[in-house]
């Protein structure tokens, strides 16, 4: 039950004055609440981007054109339209003693605008003064009123982001109104804390914010904003902690084994494993074997072996006797798992299946028949792994494989398939350290440096567009001398049919060139369709693939060694890195070319930069996370992982380590959260959307 002093801010925000249905679908799309009806603490989160200062008031010949002004002018005269022509513009002609300013307004009420403006009296209006045929001309001013109106204008005015059909004045006068209904909430923050860093209370850091008295208070770095990143920062190491203890606190059970299967799958390997790889897998080893149950994260560079240390782990509790499930975030990738996993898993005599959304009728109920019974012993899915028809026999460990697409009700869903089972996360995107403490909090972290023995190094080279028929020869080329090539299509948007488009359209050219030898591939097709394509491009019968990023993650063609990234300056730095990853897998020297159009902006040709350097992925992600920020590092634009509103992971990453200590300490002494000081973080869960974590404290 939400605590009942916090209903006036999780009121809809219907409930204002002023903000009828129209109003409400609109504040619904800015503050990205998708169907759900927007909230009055959505719009308190809903900070300012930047401000209007009106400090100084220029005339108007000091005006720079192009910049947000308030100045103060005498009307002149009001030009409206002629009758019936609504696309020509009102203009109203103003002046000062130095300069002339018009005033224009589109579909406008003539009686309003006489009011607004009537002539011969002084107003100050506020708003972007451009050039327009030689003269000054203001559009819809953001403010307009008299003398006594302007005494009570802010003089540091917010500016928000907004939506299409949404005026500022509706954001402002909406705000006033919210933060009119703020109530005086218990303090959660620890009082020593709070006096260390100068923080206002929680009420008084929104009003600083949403109603500064100077501009530094609008700044990430001021003591309001500090205060209200570090409670989102709090809340989201507290829910961590409380889901560690949760899944620590229910009783393992310890899944030793004296190694045999390790033996034959390491046996079988073409390779030896690498430093890391043996560390990664002896930590699992022990966490397998103790009576609490395991929660650990397993990142690595593109091609580090992720997959065999699973397999490793998932041995040792099918030799206990018991069950393992891997879960990946797609078909494609699923199945790549099992035709890597498959030959490993024969040679130590582990049965493995798979389950996707491909299965049905016949097939999967054979197969959830065989897993029932235990006749399975490790199964390889996707989301339909955790569907409530599928049952195991005894699940002891779960490996979920690219984490950050599946949100924390995901983990625990798959984890409740079985009693006390165990959790290894796999991501192959090297996490940088604070996104390791942010997103990962609740989890042991084992990281794999190193790339297996015999991994190419790729050479990079970046080349404009205009260069495009130099880079289609040299394709050719590469064919004839009988390698594999992938040509990966833009990011056109985030829009799957755009960039399909872009894919098809590269297709029909590279066809009329190569004919047969290419193919295509894009999230968008059949699963078996897909299959069919990655299997033609595998054995060589096709051997130039056009793709959108469905090949981004574990595609794994040993014999692909050249790879064209058309339009590089539209992916992130992560994404490349991932999709460079696709090639230098084999014997032969691979080439990845990065097509660009020209001129660069700074951002895209420091990514470009450091991807010809290096091909270190701990050095890209945390390179891409100074260039971007948290959100796109980890894939959560797209994928919808609970982000932060009002942290900045650049700003504020240092109040990490600290939130983690004080969540840690305040669970010591208090793991159920009664005490006083307790009960207030309660309503800190719940104000940042933790309040699932409050669940856990009820919960076996």
């Amino acid at each position: 039950m939400r605590p009942p002093i916090l209903n006036p801010l999780f009121a809809s925000l219907s409930a204002l004055p002023g903000i009828g249905p129209k109003a409400e679908k609109l504040f619904a799309r800015l503050l990205a609440r998708d169907g759900e009806p927007p909230r009055v603490i959505d719009l308190m989160f809903h900070l300012p981007s930047g401000f209007v200062d009106r400090r100084n008031q220029p005339k108007l010949s000091e005006v720079v054109p192009d910049t947000v002004v308030t100045v103060a002018v005498t009307v002149d005269r009001h030009r409206p339209p002629p009758p019936h022509r609504t696309r020509v513009p009102y203009n109203i002609e103003t002046h000062d003693d130095t300069n002339t300013l018009t005033i224009t307004y589109f579909n406008a009420r003539q009686d309003y605008l006489q009011k607004l403006f009537p002539e011969g009296e002084t107003r100050y209006v506020s708003g972007t003064a451009t050039l327009y045929d030689g003269g000054l001309q203001m559009v819809h001013p953001d403010r307009v009123v008299d003398a006594a109106g302007f005494k009570k204008l802010p003089l540091i005015d917010p500016v928000y982001p907004l939506t299409e059909g949404l005026h500022p004045n509706q954001v402002r006068k909406a705000l006033d109104l919210a933060l009119a209904r703020v109530p005086k909430l218990p303090e959660w923050q620890d009082q020593a804390w709070l006096t260390r860093n100068a923080y206002p209370s929680f009420a008084d850091a929104l009003r600083s914010i949403h109603r500064p008295a100077t501009p530094d208070e609008l700044r990430p770095e001021s003591t309001a904003w500090s205060r209200l990143a570090y409670d989102e920062i709090l809340a989201s190491q507290l829910a961590l902690a409380l889901l560690r203890a949760h899944m620590r606190g229910r009783a393992g059970r310890g899944s030793a084994s004296e190694g045999r299967l390790r033996a034959r799958i390491t046996a079988a390997l073409p390779y030896a494993l690498t430093p890391s790889q043996q560390r990664a897998t002896a930590d699992i080893v022990a966490d397998l074997a103790q009576p609490q149950r395991m929660l650990r994260l397993l990142h690595g560079d593109v091609g580090s072996g992720k997959t065999v240390v699973a397999l490793l782990a998932a041995a040792t509790v099918i030799e206990a006797g018991r069950q393992a499930a891997l879960m990946a975030p797609t078909e494609i990738l699923a199945r790549q798992h099992l035709s890597s996993i498959a030959p490993l898993a024969a040679a130590a005599g582990i049965r493995v299946a798979i389950l996707t959304g491909r299965e049905r009728g016949r097939e999967r109920a054979d197969i959830l028949a065989a897993l029932a019974a235990g006749d399975i012993d490790l199964l390889v899915g996707t989301h339909a792994l955790f569907q409530e028809d599928v049952a195991f026999a005894d699940l002891a460990l779960a490996v979920v494989d690219e984490q950050h697409r599946f949100g924390v009700h995901q983990r625990l869903a798959l984890a409740r398939k079985g009693d006390a089972v165990d959790l290894l996360v796999l991501t192959a995107t090297p996490i940088p350290r604070t996104l390791v403490l942010t997103y990962f909090g609740d989890m042991d972290v084992s990281e794999l440096r190193e790339k297996p023995a015999g991994r190419q190094g790729v050479d990079t080279r970046t080349v404009p567009l205009s260069r495009l028929a130099e880079v289609i020869d040299a394709v050719a080329r590469a064919l004839d001398e009988g390698r594999r090539v992938y040509w990966v299509c833009p990011l056109v948007a985030e829009s799957e049919s755009v960039d399909l488009a872009a894919a098809e359209e590269r297709y029909r050219a590279l066809k009329q060139r190569f004919g047969d030898a290419v193919d295509l591939v894009h999230g968008r097709m059949r699963g078996g369709d897909k299959d069919r394509v990655m299997e033609r491009f595998a054995t060589g019968a096709t051997r130039l693939l056009v793709a959108t990023t469905v090949i981004e993650v574990g595609v794994d063609v040993p014999e692909a060694s050249v790879m064209v990234i058309e339009h590089a300056e539209r992916f992130g730095l992560a994404q490349l890195h991932q999709l460079r990853g696709r090639i230098g897998r084999g014997a032969e020297r691979s080439t990845c070319l990065l097509l660009y159009r020209a001129p660069l902006g700074a951002a895209a040709k420091s990514r470009l930069a450091i991807l010809r350097e290096t091909d270190d992925g701990f050095r890209i992600a945390e390179e891409d996370l100074r260039l971007r920020g948290e959100g796109d590092v980890l894939g959560t634009r797209q994928s919808g992982m609970p982000g932060f509103h009002i942290a900045r992971i650049e700003v504020h990453g240092k109040l990490l380590a600290a939130a983690r200590d004080d969540a840690a300490l305040m669970l010591a002494r208090d793991a159920t959260l009664q005490s006083p000081r307790g009960s207030a973080l309660r309503d800190l869960l719940y104000l940042f959307a933790r309040d699932e974590a409050i669940r856990l404290l009820g919960a076996g």
